[in-house]
């Protein structure tokens, strides 16, 4: 499931790096948060990964 925003892009990236001790988790805002607790690792690389030059900067409702 690629990322659907940059938004989303960035705070998976921050979840990952969280996920993998390279960051601290007490530095996890928002949403970064909620994911680095609920998803895998696998499924925070997946959204990491996805490709920033087309995706809007936040997805509309």
């Amino acid at each position: 499931m690629p990322a659907r925003s940059k938004a989303q892009q960035k705070a998976a990236g921050a979840a990952l790096s969280a996920k993998r001790g390279e960051t601290p988790r007490s530095r996890l805002r928002g949403a970064a948060r909620e994911m680095a607790e609920s998803m895998t690792e696998a499924e925070l690389e997946e959204l990491a990964a996805t490709d920033r030059k087309d995706l809007p900067e936040r997805k509309a409702d």
